[in-house]
């Protein structure tokens, strides 16, 4: 039995960069229509059409086709992936992976033979520290000095 379990634990690949390892999946057999929220880890091989948001890394299997508006810490794309993206993190285009739309992230990694066709911004959240720390407009109005 301990053969057994220790070809499962190959079988569950871990991110090195991020030291997690798969927390979900769903299979290339499967198809998702709605909205999506998930920690950790999540590999899809199959369809998704639809919301992700407020989640953390999300890789896409070759055999992958998301459709829809994706906002995520980290994605890395082997498969397709068409619509919005917005990544916290990073964006990975892997050799077999391919983007189509409007995508906003701080750094974008495209390996070679991957697609990108679209639109990119580079941003990292907030523009400068006033973005970061709003003060409340006339809270404290200037002195007059007589």
């Amino acid at each position: 039995m301990s053969e057994g379990r220790s070809l499962l634990k190959k079988a569950i690949p871990k991110l090195s960069e991020m030291h997690e390892e798969i927390s979900a999946f769903l299979g290339k057999e499967t198809l998702f229509e709605g909205k999506m929220t998930f920690r950790g880890v999540f590999r899809l091989d199959g369809k998704f059409e639809g919301e992700i948001f407020e989640s953390g890394t999300l890789i896409v299997g070759e055999s992958a086709h998301i459709k829809g508006k994706i906002g995520v810490k980290t994605i890395i794309i082997n498969g397709h992936v068409e619509g919005e993206l917005r990544a916290v993190e990073r964006v990975e285009i892997h050799s077999t992976g391919k983007f189509l739309g409007i995508l906003i992230t701080p750094a974008l990694i495209i390996n070679e033979g991957g697609i990108f066709d679209g639109h990119c911004k580079m941003e990292t959240g907030f523009q400068d520290e006033e973005e970061l720390h709003p003060r409340p407009k006339n809270l404290n109005p200037p002195l007059s000095i007589s």
